[in-house]
């Protein structure tokens, strides 16, 4: 008899993980408590870059190793789902302001030493301004120095959450939106809870970690892939988008509000934005959206199965679309382990299975 699985939050995690294990013959039931568009969820709001070099200026090392699997994995998993999603490989270009030269050059030391104890595939690159110019001719020589990290991309993430769903639509998945459910009240052989911060009830160490983000529309400048300005306080993120659209964000408040951006954190990023090139000052600012990423202490994601039906995933942090696939694979691995175990409940009395950063 097939295994039913239940899925508890339909946010990037859970629609990763309701098709896969659709895809691999199960029958899988999908709950969140908002809807298909998924705008309550924290992959809704987010620039989707997939930057672990750039990353590595204050992640751990595993936020690293997951972050480049996954980069391998995300050109497949788009190449199977039913609708377009724009995915780009083009590196990413960090750049700074003169009197923030002394963080340029802790970072690209920090990346060299991490490159020979070989954290990396491919060193970074240092770039002079005709070099920069050539990689991206409307910032022109605006910038004498920069830094390139050749092999990180981005995608588009609400074009892919709309495919995923138009994938879990044709896959035979049975979607229950505005539907909340907890792994207590779940009917199914096997429950697999991406709640995020809905988590928190079951799992008491999760909390939110409160980010800000800015989609603008440009006519005067074309960024062709994504920028990190450097900063003492924070790294603002660029993302160009499709159709001159812009993903600014920077902001990481430990709180759990998500009531609109504040003033504060919009003159900061507008004025970092138009930092970059002053034609950014006839940009239209679109949206302004806060939300809560649900992150552990350690900053660091984790499968947790303590016995029982319910295996439970969480704390992506402000890294989710950086290592979803990754953490997808170790996730399905667990899975598979416990469904081919002939002892399968009786290990309820054994220790927790570990933490994917200890597999």
């Amino acid at each position: 008899m097939t295994s039913r699985f239940a899925v508890l939050g339909a946010g990037l995690m859970g629609r990763l993980m309701a098709l896969s294990l659709r895809r691999l013959g199960y029958r899988v039931d999908l709950y969140d408590h908002s809807g298909p568009e998924g705008a309550t969820s924290a992959a809704y709001a987010a620039a989707a870059m997939l930057s672990p070099l750039a990353e590595s200026l204050d992640a751990e090392p595993l936020v690293i190793a997951l972050g480049q699997a996954s980069l391998r994995l995300w050109p497949g998993i788009i190449k199977t789902l039913p609708a377009p999603v724009f995915f780009q490989q083009e590196g990413t270009l960090v750049l700074w302001h003169p009197q923030d030269r002394d963080q340029a050059v802790h970072f690209d030391e920090r990346l060299s030493r991490r490159h020979q104890a070989g954290w990396f595939d491919e060193p970074h690159q240092t770039l002079c301004a005709e070099e920069i110019e050539i990689l991206e001719p409307h910032l022109g020589q605006r910038f004498q120095r920069a830094l390139w990290l050749p092999l990180e991309g981005q995608l588009d993430n609400r074009m892919l959450i709309k495919a995923l769903y138009s994938g879990l639509v044709e896959a035979g998945v049975e979607l229950h939106w505005e539907t909340a459910m907890t792994p207590a009240a779940a009917r199914a052989d096997w429950v697999i809870d991406c709640r995020g911060l809905g988590a928190k009830p079951d799992w008491s160490q999760v909390r939110g970690v409160r980010g800000e983000v800015l989609r603008v529309h440009s006519r005067e400048v074309t960024l062709t892939r994504p920028i990190r300005l450097l900063h003492p306080r924070y790294p603002l993120y660029i993302a160009p988008k499709p159709e001159g659209h812009y993903v600014v964000g920077a902001t990481q408040i430990e709180t759990e509000d998500t009531s609109p951006t504040s003033v504060r954190s919009a003159l900061e990023l507008l004025s970092a934005l138009y930092s970059i090139h002053p034609a950014f000052g006839e940009a239209r600012v679109l949206e302004m959206v806060s939300q809560c990423r649900p992150a552990l202490p350690h900053h660091l994601p984790e499968i947790r199965w303590k016995g029982g039906r319910v295996i439970e995933i969480n704390g992506l942090y402000r890294h989710g679309y950086l290592m979803a696939p990754a953490v997808l694979e170790a996730g399905l691995h667990l899975i598979k382990r416990l469904l081919e175990s002939p002892i399968g409940d009786d290990w309820q009395d054994q220790q927790p299975w570990p933490s994917i950063y200890h597999l």
